[in-house]
């Protein structure tokens, strides 16, 4: 019996990214963080420069098509829990906030693991290729819906 692998498609997409998702929000359900806390938090972290509130929520809005309103409520609640900390006009991520991402990380490293275990380097670097290219053109499109 030959079994063919499914057509990439939105559903099968949503999928995955729903299943990743679900294990990433169990291990934050523990830590106490939404997944948007993560997001805005990571954000923080990676950041090449401190950026002020207004920057931040703009660029985690656009990583998660939410309005950078909502996104700034996620802030509060991050300089609330003391995870970032204003600077002058910028905020940074607090030490804590620092240790919160590598504990969550330590936790999902394993997991994730297991999950990209044995996909061969082909098959990761089609996709990825394949995720560029729908991530360009909804980007376009939602753009076009809404500018």
């Amino acid at each position: 019996m030959t079994t063919t692998a499914p057509a990439a498609d939105a559903r099968n997409l949503a999928l995955a990214h729903y299943a990743a998702r679900g294990v990433l929000e169990h291990i934050l359900d523990r830590h106490g963080v939404t997944f948007q806390q993560q997001v805005a938090l990571r954000t923080a972290v990676t950041a090449d420069a401190p950026l002020t509130p207004d920057a931040l929520a703009d660029r985690v809005g656009g990583y998660l098509k939410a309005d950078p309103a909502d996104i700034r409520v996620t802030l509060d609640e991050l300089l609330t829990r003391e995870l970032l900390a204003e600077d002058g006009p910028h905020l940074r991520p607090t030490d804590a906030g620092r240790e919160l991402l590598a504990a969550v990380a330590a936790e999902t490293a394993p997991i994730s693991a297991r999950i990209w275990d044995g996909i061969p380097a082909a098959d990761l670097a089609a996709a990825g290729r394949v995720l560029a290219h729908v991530n360009a053109r909804a980007d376009a499109e939602l753009a076009a819906l809404t500018g």
